[in-house]
C-alpha cells in the first residue's frame, strides 16, 4: 500500500474502498448501473484524534466495515477516496 500524501484532520480517516462485485455467487455479470456501493476497505490515513479522552481506535492499514452511505467521495492523487469520521466506521475486520 502506497503512503498518501493527505492526513485527515480530528477524528477523520481516508478509506481506499474496496472495488464493487463484479458477478453474483451465481456466476451473473452484474451491469454497472446495478452494482451496490461497497460498504468495505482499507484506511490508507487516520487523524489524530479529537481530544486526550477521544483517541482514535482505527489504524492505517486496518481493514473497516462502514455505512452504506457514509463518507464524502474525494479524490487525492488522482485516486478515489473516502473520507468520514471514525464513528462512521462499524468495526475492524479481522
Amino acid at each position: 500500500m502506497a503512503k498518501v500524501k493527505f492526513q485527515p484532520q480530528g477524528d477523520r480517516v481516508l478509506v481506499q474502498a474496496d472495488p464493487a462485485e463484479e458477478k453474483t455467487a451465481g456466476g451473473i455479470i452484474i451491469p454497472d448501473t446495478a452494482k451496490e456501493k461497497p460498504q468495505k476497505g482499507k484506511i490508507v490515513a487516520a487523524g489524530p484524534g479529537k481530544k486526550k479522552d477521544e483517541p482514535m481506535t482505527v489504524k492505517v492499514g486496518d481493514a473497516v466495515f462502514y455505512g452504506k452511505y457514509a463518507g464524502t467521495e474525494i479524490t487525492v492523487e488522482g485516486k478515489e477516496y473516502l473520507i468520514m469520521r471514525q464513528d462512521d466506521v462499524f468495526g475492524v475486520i479481522g
